[in-house]
């Protein structure tokens, strides 16, 4: 079998007997799409007989937003596939808005239509292949030439596990909509438990979704801030997701820098769609809704889905961190020369927080030969009498410092600037730029021995702005 950049997978089966199916016929698709694969919910739909087969109007229900929420679960352990649940016949729409002749644009025509559609018919002439060519080409936007896959049998269960699925017995409620939703995330490298947020937020939005995207301040406590995607990139990713999986709705996006945004002064939201973990953000947005004389939101929670590829040291949940994790030790962008720097010793930095590594990553490169240069060890010598910080961080800090023998005792430096960022900032201001001035010295030395590669091994190399000398990366 071929492999597809792009392809769309229509589920005919009913959404009661889906449940199991979906892990295997994903497991099916991926081994066909190797980019993007849209999914669209047409339980019922029949590709067999003469006439043209006709969408199917889902309501939006809580078993509909479950089933979606399990497809995007499943879809994770398939990490090459951007799967994209198209929710444009979920919501109530217009005759013409469902007429086969309004052809849907999708970023990524697809280039193979699959479906679980059930026939004994595997022949490449199939009536149900035909049929199903025909109605892809008439409701999606598609790429000329479009191939059709049966997936059934390759995903086919035992019939006693299906019977087990054929009967609903778990309680449908049809969910309450509003014409204004609102919803707030960082949405760095848009996964699929932002996708399932949003598609629980367009489930809900009649007319308009707005999005309030976390930017500057309120990114500076995620892990690894530097590595979250830029604004403008993290709005075009998730702008291109919402208009492919429903177009009809109106997209708002905002920067948010505290954590309310437009949620607590837009008049016309009638709800909020959280996680289980911001929920408390919700109550507080109403408490600051009440102040502004504004009427409270509706708040709708969305359980957080389980990582199942999860590390140690990761969340349990998916999650965007566990995502800029994943990329440590890989590099993210050809280096390019600084010709302001000189070529040897090559400089290498070398960063991250207490239990990430740091040590043994820079023992196996002193083992290689590296010279390794402790920056937490410079920043007690700068302390030393005779160091590059000692008199100025007296002279800020006061005598009272001081040990019997005239060290500085860094514990007494420490109770004034704990908890005080204004303090801290004095403290880092004089003892980051001693550090430099040390190891600059420490490199020189290194290369005067002849070692051409050093390793600079500092906790705060971002923090303290060392980058724009290590790695010979131009910024």
């Amino acid at each position: 079998m071929s492999v597809f950049r792009s392809g769309i997978l229509v589920l005919t089966s009913p959404l009661s007997a889906l449940s199991l199916k979906l892990a295997p016929i994903l497991a099916c698709a991926s081994k066909i799409v190797q980019d993007t694969l849209y999914v669209h919910l047409q339980p019922g739909l029949l590709l067999t007989g003469a006439s043209q087969p006709s969408s199917t109007n889902i309501p939006a229900t809580s078993e509909v937003c479950n089933l979606i929420s399990k497809l995007y679960s499943n879809a994770d352990i398939h990490s090459h596939l951007d799967v994209r649940v198209l929710l444009t016949n979920i919501k109530s729409q217009t005759t013409n808005q469902l007429a086969l002749s309004s052809v849907q644009n999708l970023s990524h025509p697809p280039e193979v239509v699959l479906t679980d559609f059930q026939t004994s018919d595997g022949g490449q002439y199939n009536p149900a292949k035909q049929q199903l060519e025909r109605y892809a080409t008439n409701c999606y936007s598609c790429n000329p030439n479009l191939v059709s896959v049966l997936l059934y049998p390759e995903y086919g269960l035992p019939e006693e596990e299906e019977m087990i699925y054929d009967t609903e017995t778990d309680l449908v409620t049809t969910l309450d909509s509003y014409s204004d939703v609102v919803v707030g995330g960082t949405f760095d490298r848009l996964h699929n438990a932002h996708k399932i947020l949003l598609s629980v937020c367009c489930l809900l939005a009649e007319t308009r979704l707005l999005i309030g995207v976390a930017d500057k301040e309120l990114l500076d406590n995620k892990i690894l801030k530097e590595l979250i995607e830029p604004y403008d990139r993290r709005v075009e990713k998730m702008s291109q997701f919402l208009v492919d999986v429903k177009p009809s709705l109106q997209f708002d996006t905002v920067p948010i820098t505290d954590p309310y945004g437009p949620s607590i002064s837009d008049p016309d939201l009638k709800c909020i769609v959280v996680s289980e973990e911001t929920h408390k953000g919700g109550l507080a947005v109403n408490r600051k809704r009440q102040e502004n004389e504004l009427c409270e939101l509706v708040i709708h929670e969305i359980q957080l889905v389980k990582d199942a590829l999860h590390a140690e040291n990761e969340e349990e949940k998916i999650s965007s961190s566990s995502l800029r994790t994943r990329l440590m030790g890989t590099l993210l962008r050809p280096p390019a020369i600084n010709p302001s720097i000189p070529a040897k010793p090559y400089v290498i930095g070398l960063t991250g927080g207490s239990g990430s590594g740091k040590t043994s990553i820079a023992k196996r490169l002193g083992d290689l030969g590296a010279a390794v240069i402790d920056c937490d060890k410079l920043g007690h010598e700068s302390y030393k009498p005779g160091g590059p910080a000692y008199q100025q961080v007296i002279q800020v800090f006061g005598s009272d410092i001081l040990n019997a023998d005239g060290t500085i005792d860094r514990k007494a430096v420490g109770s004034k600037v704990f908890a005080d960022k204004d303090q801290l900032k004095r403290l880092t201001d004089i003892v980051w730029p001693a550090i430099e001035i040390l190891a600059k010295e420490a490199m020189a030395e290194a290369a005067a021995q002849g070692v051409s590669v050093c390793v600079l091994d500092a906790a705060v190399l971002l923090e303290a702005g060392w980058i724009r000398w290590s790695m010979r990366c131009g910024q």
